[in-house]
Protein backbone atom coordinates (compact mmCIF):
# COMPACT_ATOMS: atom_id res chain seq x y z
CA UNK A 1 0.00 0.00 0.00
CA UNK A 2 1.00 3.75 -0.84
CA UNK A 3 0.17 6.37 1.89
CA UNK A 4 0.69 9.36 1.73
CA UNK A 5 0.81 12.80 4.63
CA UNK A 6 0.88 16.27 4.46
CA UNK A 7 0.27 19.29 6.37
CA UNK A 8 -1.50 21.79 3.50
CA UNK A 9 -1.69 24.94 5.57
CA UNK A 10 -4.78 25.66 3.92
CA UNK A 11 -5.98 23.06 1.45
CA UNK A 12 -7.75 25.88 -0.97
CA UNK A 13 -4.78 27.65 -1.16
CA UNK A 14 -2.00 24.53 -1.18
CA UNK A 15 -5.22 23.80 -4.77
CA UNK A 16 -3.99 26.48 -6.26
CA UNK A 17 -0.18 25.66 -5.81
CA UNK A 18 -0.07 22.31 -7.23
CA UNK A 19 -1.82 19.65 -4.62
CA UNK A 20 -3.84 18.41 -7.56
CA UNK A 21 -1.21 17.52 -9.72
CA UNK A 22 0.80 15.71 -6.81
CA UNK A 23 -2.57 13.94 -5.57
CA UNK A 24 -3.13 12.42 -8.63
CA UNK A 25 0.39 11.54 -9.43
CA UNK A 26 0.82 9.28 -6.28
CA UNK A 27 -2.09 7.57 -6.61
CA UNK A 28 -2.25 6.79 -3.04
CA UNK A 29 -4.04 3.92 -1.23
CA UNK A 30 -5.02 6.54 1.47
CA UNK A 31 -4.04 10.32 1.73
CA UNK A 32 -4.08 12.26 4.96
CA UNK A 33 -4.23 16.21 4.88
CA UNK A 34 -3.89 18.37 8.01
CA UNK A 35 -4.16 22.05 8.41
CA UNK A 36 -6.99 21.67 6.15
CA UNK A 37 -8.11 25.12 7.08
CA UNK A 38 -11.19 25.13 5.54
CA UNK A 39 -14.83 23.54 6.75
CA UNK A 40 -16.04 20.19 3.92
CA UNK A 41 -19.16 22.72 2.54
CA UNK A 42 -16.48 24.69 1.15
CA UNK A 43 -14.79 22.34 -1.11
CA UNK A 44 -15.41 22.98 -4.73
CA UNK A 45 -13.48 19.85 -5.48
CA UNK A 46 -13.89 16.00 -5.73
CA UNK A 47 -10.88 13.38 -6.57
CA UNK A 48 -13.10 10.20 -8.59
CA UNK A 49 -12.40 7.02 -6.96
CA UNK A 50 -11.98 7.99 -3.24
CA UNK A 51 -14.03 7.85 0.17
CA UNK A 52 -13.49 11.25 1.82
CA UNK A 53 -13.59 11.89 5.72
CA UNK A 54 -13.52 15.30 7.37
CA UNK A 55 -13.00 16.73 10.86
CA UNK A 56 -13.27 20.32 10.60
CA UNK A 57 -12.71 22.85 13.26
CA UNK A 58 -15.31 24.73 15.14
CA UNK A 59 -12.92 27.89 14.16
CA UNK A 60 -13.46 28.82 10.39
CA UNK A 61 -9.98 28.75 8.87
CA UNK A 62 -8.42 26.97 11.65
CA UNK A 63 -6.51 23.57 11.93
CA UNK A 64 -9.07 20.22 10.71
CA UNK A 65 -7.87 17.00 9.58
CA UNK A 66 -8.98 14.56 5.99
CA UNK A 67 -8.56 11.51 4.92
CA UNK A 68 -8.93 10.20 1.45
CA UNK A 69 -9.02 6.19 1.14
CA UNK A 70 -9.81 4.27 -1.97
CA UNK A 71 -11.15 1.50 0.31
CA UNK A 72 -14.04 2.01 2.47
CA UNK A 73 -13.50 1.39 5.71
CA UNK A 74 -15.30 -0.61 8.67
CA UNK A 75 -15.60 2.26 10.58
CA UNK A 76 -14.35 5.81 11.55
CA UNK A 77 -13.97 7.59 14.75
CA UNK A 78 -13.38 11.45 14.86
CA UNK A 79 -11.35 12.53 17.56
CA UNK A 80 -10.41 10.23 20.77
CA UNK A 81 -13.14 7.65 21.50
CA UNK A 82 -15.36 10.15 18.90
CA UNK A 83 -15.30 12.87 21.21
CA UNK A 84 -12.03 14.44 22.84
CA UNK A 85 -10.16 17.06 20.27
CA UNK A 86 -12.79 17.37 17.55
CA UNK A 87 -13.84 20.78 18.30
CA UNK A 88 -10.23 21.55 17.09
CA UNK A 89 -10.66 18.94 14.16
CA UNK A 90 -7.25 17.13 15.35
CA UNK A 91 -7.81 13.54 14.72
CA UNK A 92 -8.99 10.72 12.47
CA UNK A 93 -9.12 6.92 12.51
CA UNK A 94 -10.11 4.87 9.61
CA UNK A 95 -10.29 1.09 10.98
CA UNK A 96 -9.70 -1.29 8.56
CA UNK A 97 -9.69 -5.66 8.43
CA UNK A 98 -6.09 -5.71 9.38
CA UNK A 99 -5.05 -2.28 11.01
CA UNK A 100 -6.12 1.30 12.35
CA UNK A 101 -5.22 4.00 10.21
CA UNK A 102 -4.88 7.42 12.26
CA UNK A 103 -3.76 11.16 11.37
CA UNK A 104 -3.55 13.94 13.84
CA UNK A 105 -2.46 17.45 13.82
CA UNK A 106 -0.91 17.54 17.08
CA UNK A 107 -0.96 21.75 18.70
CA UNK A 108 1.24 23.47 18.82
CA UNK A 109 3.01 24.41 21.93
CA UNK A 110 3.20 28.30 20.91
CA UNK A 111 5.32 30.98 21.45
CA UNK A 112 6.11 31.38 24.92
CA UNK A 113 5.19 27.39 25.31
CA UNK A 114 1.60 29.15 26.23
CA UNK A 115 0.15 26.09 25.05
CA UNK A 116 2.38 23.34 26.36
CA UNK A 117 0.23 22.44 29.50
CA UNK A 118 -2.67 21.42 27.39
CA UNK A 119 -0.33 19.73 24.92
CA UNK A 120 1.35 17.97 27.70
CA UNK A 121 -2.37 16.54 28.41
CA UNK A 122 -3.15 15.88 24.64
CA UNK A 123 -0.08 13.86 24.20
CA UNK A 124 -1.34 11.60 27.25
CA UNK A 125 -4.60 10.90 25.37
CA UNK A 126 -3.24 10.24 22.41
CA UNK A 127 -0.88 7.66 23.00
CA UNK A 128 -3.31 5.87 25.65
CA UNK A 129 -5.64 5.71 22.36
CA UNK A 130 -2.85 4.69 20.35
CA UNK A 131 -2.09 1.44 22.81
CA UNK A 132 -5.86 0.99 22.96
CA UNK A 133 -5.94 0.61 19.39
CA UNK A 134 -2.66 -1.54 19.21
CA UNK A 135 -4.39 -3.83 21.66
CA UNK A 136 -6.92 -4.82 19.00
CA UNK A 137 -4.85 -4.71 15.76
CA UNK A 138 -1.59 -2.70 14.36
CA UNK A 139 -1.81 1.07 14.13
CA UNK A 140 -0.16 3.37 11.27
CA UNK A 141 -0.35 6.73 12.51
CA UNK A 142 0.88 9.84 10.74
CA UNK A 143 0.57 13.26 10.44
CA UNK A 144 2.08 17.12 11.73
CA UNK A 145 3.25 15.98 15.23
CA UNK A 146 4.69 19.36 15.44
CA UNK A 147 8.30 17.85 17.79
CA UNK A 148 11.94 17.00 16.42
CA UNK A 149 12.74 14.20 18.15
CA UNK A 150 16.54 14.45 18.17
CA UNK A 151 19.00 16.94 17.22
CA UNK A 152 19.62 15.58 13.51
CA UNK A 153 15.91 16.19 12.80
CA UNK A 154 16.20 20.33 12.76
CA UNK A 155 19.06 22.65 11.31
CA UNK A 156 19.67 24.61 14.55
CA UNK A 157 19.21 22.42 18.39
CA UNK A 158 21.15 24.11 20.73
CA UNK A 159 19.08 27.75 19.49
CA UNK A 160 15.68 25.92 20.07
CA UNK A 161 16.06 23.98 23.23
CA UNK A 162 13.22 25.48 24.71
CA UNK A 163 11.27 26.72 21.65
CA UNK A 164 8.23 25.22 20.53
CA UNK A 165 8.67 21.61 18.78
CA UNK A 166 11.99 20.78 20.70
CA UNK A 167 11.46 21.50 24.43
CA UNK A 168 12.40 18.14 26.17
CA UNK A 169 8.64 17.62 27.70
CA UNK A 170 7.75 17.27 24.21
CA UNK A 171 10.40 15.39 23.13
CA UNK A 172 9.79 12.84 25.87
CA UNK A 173 6.38 12.61 25.53
CA UNK A 174 7.06 11.57 21.58
CA UNK A 175 9.88 8.76 22.80
CA UNK A 176 7.33 7.59 25.53
CA UNK A 177 5.45 6.70 22.77
CA UNK A 178 8.01 5.11 20.99
CA UNK A 179 8.70 3.21 24.49
CA UNK A 180 5.34 2.05 24.03
CA UNK A 181 5.65 -0.23 21.03
CA UNK A 182 5.81 2.01 18.24
CA UNK A 183 8.32 3.02 15.35
CA UNK A 184 9.34 5.84 13.67
CA UNK A 185 9.43 4.30 10.45
CA UNK A 186 11.50 7.25 8.36
CA UNK A 187 14.30 7.03 11.37
CA UNK A 188 14.12 3.02 11.15
CA UNK A 189 15.24 2.98 7.45
CA UNK A 190 17.43 5.70 7.44
CA UNK A 191 19.03 6.28 11.26
CA UNK A 192 21.55 9.19 10.24
CA UNK A 193 19.60 10.70 7.15
CA UNK A 194 19.06 14.42 7.36
CA UNK A 195 15.62 15.84 5.67
CA UNK A 196 13.15 17.98 6.92
CA UNK A 197 9.67 18.31 6.22
CA UNK A 198 8.74 21.93 7.65
CA UNK A 199 10.66 25.18 6.55
CA UNK A 200 9.84 28.76 7.95
CA UNK A 201 8.29 31.36 5.86
CA UNK A 202 10.92 33.77 6.70
CA UNK A 203 14.58 34.35 5.98
CA UNK A 204 14.21 32.37 2.79
CA UNK A 205 14.70 28.85 4.92
CA UNK A 206 13.72 26.41 2.57
CA UNK A 207 15.79 27.62 0.15
CA UNK A 208 18.59 27.64 2.81
CA UNK A 209 17.40 24.04 4.23
CA UNK A 210 17.13 25.40 7.63
CA UNK A 211 14.23 22.92 8.66
CA UNK A 212 12.71 20.58 10.98
CA UNK A 213 11.50 16.88 10.05
CA UNK A 214 7.83 17.20 12.40
CA UNK A 215 5.68 15.43 10.18
CA UNK A 216 5.82 11.85 10.64
CA UNK A 217 4.32 7.70 9.62
CA UNK A 218 4.48 6.03 13.01
CA UNK A 219 3.65 2.16 12.69
CA UNK A 220 3.10 -0.62 15.55
CA UNK A 221 6.16 -2.07 15.65
CA UNK A 222 4.91 -5.42 14.79
CA UNK A 223 4.46 -3.93 11.39
CA UNK A 224 8.10 -3.34 10.77
CA UNK A 225 8.78 -6.59 8.55
CA UNK A 226 6.18 -5.04 6.20
CA UNK A 227 7.83 -1.77 5.41
CA UNK A 228 9.49 -0.94 2.73
CA UNK A 229 9.90 2.56 2.78
CA UNK A 230 9.51 5.95 4.03
CA UNK A 231 9.72 9.48 1.90
CA UNK A 232 9.78 12.80 2.91
CA UNK A 233 9.42 14.70 -0.43
CA UNK A 234 11.00 17.61 -0.12
CA UNK A 235 11.26 18.79 -3.33
CA UNK A 236 7.57 18.86 -3.46
CA UNK A 237 6.35 23.13 -2.84
CA UNK A 238 2.75 24.55 -1.91
CA UNK A 239 2.84 24.72 1.89
CA UNK A 240 5.81 25.43 3.81
CA UNK A 241 5.37 21.32 4.78
CA UNK A 242 6.40 18.98 2.50
CA UNK A 243 4.41 15.94 2.24
CA UNK A 244 5.78 12.42 3.29
CA UNK A 245 4.93 9.06 2.13
CA UNK A 246 4.89 5.08 3.07
CA UNK A 247 4.76 2.00 1.30
CA UNK A 248 4.04 -0.84 3.13
CA UNK A 249 2.66 -4.42 2.87
CA UNK A 250 -0.84 -4.26 4.59
CA UNK A 251 -4.15 -4.17 3.39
Amino acid sequence: MKLVSWNVNGLRACMKKGFKEFFNEMNADLFAIQETKMQEEQKTFDFEGYHEFWNCADKKGYSGTLIYSKQKPLNVVYGIDGSKYNDEGRIITLEFKNFFFVTAYVPNSQRSLARLDYRMEFEDDFRAYLKKLDSLKPVIMCGDLNVAHREIDLTNPKNNEKNAGFTIEERRKYQSLLDEGFTDSYRYLHPEKVEYSWWSYMFNARKRNIGWRIDYFVISNKLRGQLNDSIIHTQTEGSDHCPISLDIEVS
